[in-house]
């Protein structure tokens, strides 16, 4: 994947950021950067 490149835009991060769990302990990674990585795999047919 390259840097910088996500398949969300600001504005549907903003929509979906209340669902993600909140961060307790260790931080969490980027949530936009995992989602988009699903987004590649669903969008390519990978398993």
């Amino acid at each position: 994947m390259i840097i910088g490149y996500f398949w969300l835009t600001d504005a549907q991060m903003d929509r979906l950021r209340p669902f993600f769990p909140k961060s307790r302990g260790m931080p969490r990674v980027d949530d936009r950067r995992e989602l988009s990585g699903i987004l590649y795999i669903q969008e390519n047919g990978l398993q």
